[in-house]
């Protein structure tokens, strides 16, 4: 479960990003 909430905010991280550049 910990993991996946890790990963998914990853995700996250990665797709702002993106938005930002």
């Amino acid at each position: 479960m910990l993991y996946f909430k890790d990963l998914y905010f990853s995700i996250i991280c990665l797709l702002l990003l993106v938005i930002c550049v």
